[in-house]
């Protein structure tokens, strides 16, 4: 990926917001800013270091977190133990792009944040957006609800988009090489995040005067 995303965890459990600091920088795309343990310093936190987005808990012990979500104006999603519904309703009504109830793994996280990537790509400030894109988008932010492939599928995606940040504008065959996957399997996955807005595409002319396919990632 060509941008880095920034997270805010808020979260009063020091060990809790290490560990999520820890899968967040597992992501790439992804850093994890110092974990902040109160509203009050969630909120110093967004004001200091604008984070892309905040990964919050409901119980603070100054204040809820859904108090806190109110009062931002940045991306959020809430984690947390809380499962009542009224919670639940609330966060949402109150802006949260997504919640996951603890404790969840890594790679739900991953998931998530990989979403929240393609959400923010299908949404950039550079194209004119039609339903369509935005209902991709919105379904980027709720990954289990609308994909049921297995996780090595979201693992490859991460993988055609790492090598394009390392290298830009790469053939299909230059991408399947890099990853170690087959041209076709390469081809794919390109067609796809093109689709999405990850990568763009361009053209480049050899001798003979067939125009050959570059790919590179996208940019915000």
């Amino acid at each position: 990926m060509s941008s880095t995303y920034t997270v805010l965890i808020v979260e009063d459990d020091f060990h809790v917001g290490r560990l999520h600091a820890s899968y967040v920088d597992a992501v790439p795309g992804f850093r994890a800013l110092p974990p902040a343990s109160t509203a009050a310093l969630g909120l110093k936190a967004v004001h200091e270091s604008a984070p892309d987005l905040v990964l919050l808990d409901v119980y603070l012990p100054d204040a809820t977190g859904l108090d806190l979500l109110g009062s931002i104006d940045v991306d959020a999603m809430m984690l947390s133990a809380a499962s009542d519904p009224a919670t639940i309703r609330k966060a949402l009504r109150r802006g949260a792009l997504g919640y996951l109830i603890k404790p969840f793994t890594a790679e739900v996280l991953a998931s998530r944040l990989r979403g929240y990537a393609r959400y923010r790509r299908l949404l950039s400030d550079s194209v004119t957006l039609t339903q369509d894109r935005i209902e991709t988008a919105w379904q980027a932010l709720h990954p289990a609800a609308t994909t049921s492939g297995p996780k090595s599928v979201s693992a490859t995606e991460t993988a055609v988009l790492a090598a394009l940040a390392a290298r830009p504008d790469q053939s299909t065959a230059e991408v399947a090489a890099a990853v170690g996957i087959s041209r076709t399997t390469a081809q794919r996955y390109l067609s796809a995040l093109a689709d999405d807005g990850a990568v763009t595409i361009g053209l480049r002319y050899g001798s003979t005067g067939r125009p050959e396919h570059r790919y590179s990632a996208a940019t915000d």
